[in-house]
């Protein structure tokens, strides 16, 4: 059986689910392929926080309904070496991945057709695209979006190749952190930063899901460095050691539940540029999650391609390689991602380079961050609520651009 749509998705995570929900508001036919009808638990993005990049989030039309799914932190104690530093307005939402994939599949309107399954084989042209499913389905479609992130048998069948440009080029790890001998921590939400570049850990973000504080701890380290058995056989203890100062802040603590360990490469492809296929998200290439930027770039690739390209698609007959390298050339996707990628080289540096320029920068930063809470402090709430400006970064990423 051969199913007829204007748009095939392929891959039901973010990136897709968004496309799917944002074609079909603005009635597009598509249809919506992914193995799972319900996505299962996955130690991807926990946080959507920072003005900028909720304000991209909202561009996608389905934000206000999903944040609504999430816990709002409205601010973030920002500390190093034992001391909060900070005490920053923040507009912060912790939501665990599976939730907010749920929570944006649930806006995508019942004129989408979603099938449970796998796409196995694409066979691109100038004019439509063939889909062949695990299910024995076939799906004729103008336009295939491949949003199946890091799997690579279909891009491999399409003769898309990858290069491997940084190999884990950075550890997370995702815990539960819970108060021991009272019943919560002081802080609504804090990111405490390194206390020396050796142990090879940027920062850990604390932050509220539901009832939970979450913890998301960033690292530097091969994927053999024996560290990464150390953190998921005795997490507490490694992370003590790791940041010293935290417990003069959060006291003393205790790890729950099970301990989520991703080692994150950077990864460009090439041979992607051909008729009636285009890759979004990770799909197209991969982002380093200490920034915090994968997000920015899955809002920014799915809204320019579904708000302004695929209606220019659809308008005219064919969809040819020429079509789809608009896209590619876009320049706020282009900005975006070569933003992404700076920051993810940038920030290992100035976490774990030695030479004096970046030894400079870790103490420009950190003199940033103590005059900024100093700043607040003596303003009140009256400059806290003026310093929320659309450009401000809350957390991370504030820190990473302000020198």
């Amino acid at each position: 059986m051969t199913r007829y749509t204007d748009i095939a998705i392929i891959g039901g995570g973010l990136a897709g689910s968004i496309a799917a929900a944002m074609l079909g508001k603005a009635g597009v036919s598509a249809i919506l392929v992914d193995p799972h009808a319900v996505y299962p638990p996955d130690f991807r993005i926990e946080k959507i926080s920072g003005a900028a990049q909720i304000a991209r989030f909202r561009r996608t039309g389905v934000a206000d309904k999903a944040l609504q799914q999430a816990t709002l932190a409205s601010e973030n104690w920002v500390a190093r070496f034992g001391r909060v530093l900070d005490h920053a307005p923040v507009q912060q939402y912790g939501i665990p991945y599976d939730a907010l994939v749920a929570a944006v599949r649930a806006q995508i309107p019942g004129t989408v057709e979603r099938i449970a399954a796998k796409a196995v084989a694409i066979t691109p042209s100038e004019d439509r695209q063939s889909v062949v499913l695990s299910d024995g389905q076939a799906i004729s479609a103008r336009l295939v979006v491949l949003a199946n992130g890091l799997n690579v048998g279909l891009r491999h069948m399409l003769g898309i190749t990858r290069k491997l440009t940084s190999p884990a080029h950075s550890i997370s790890v995702g815990f539960d952190l819970i108060p021991v001998g009272r019943s919560a921590f002081p802080f609504p939400a804090m990111t405490y930063f390194q206390e020396r570049s050796s142990a090879r850990v940027p920062y850990i973000t604390l932050f509220p899901i539901g009832d939970r504080m979450r913890a998301n701890l960033f690292a530097y380290r091969d994927v053999d460095d024996p560290w990464l058995r150390a953190i998921r056989r005795a997490p507490a203890e490694t992370l003590a050691g790791a940041l010293p100062g935290l417990r003069r802040i959060a006291g003393d603590y205790a790890v729950s539940g099970e301990v989520k360990v991703r080692p994150a490469d950077l990864i460009v492809n090439s041979g992607y540029r051909m008729p009636g296929v285009v890759l979004v998200g990770d799909a197209f290439c991969t982002t380093c999650p200490v920034t915090g930027t994968g997000s920015d770039k899955v809002f920014t690739d799915v809204e320019r391609l579904c708000s302004l390209h695929i209606p220019r698609w659809l308008a005219t007959d064919g969809m040819s390689e020429a079509k789809i390298a608009a896209f590619y050339a876009d320049p706020v996707k282009t900005a975006c991602d070569a933003w992404s990628l700076d920051e993810a080289y940038r920030f290992r540096e100035v976490s774990i380079g030695t030479s004096p320029y970046w030894l400079a920068q870790r103490w420009a930063r950190f003199a940033v961050s103590l005059g900024r809470g100093v700043r607040h402090r003596l303003a009140g709430p009256l400059l806290q609520a003026r310093s929320r400006s659309p450009d401000e970064r809350s957390d991370i990423r504030g820190l990473t651009e302000s020198s």
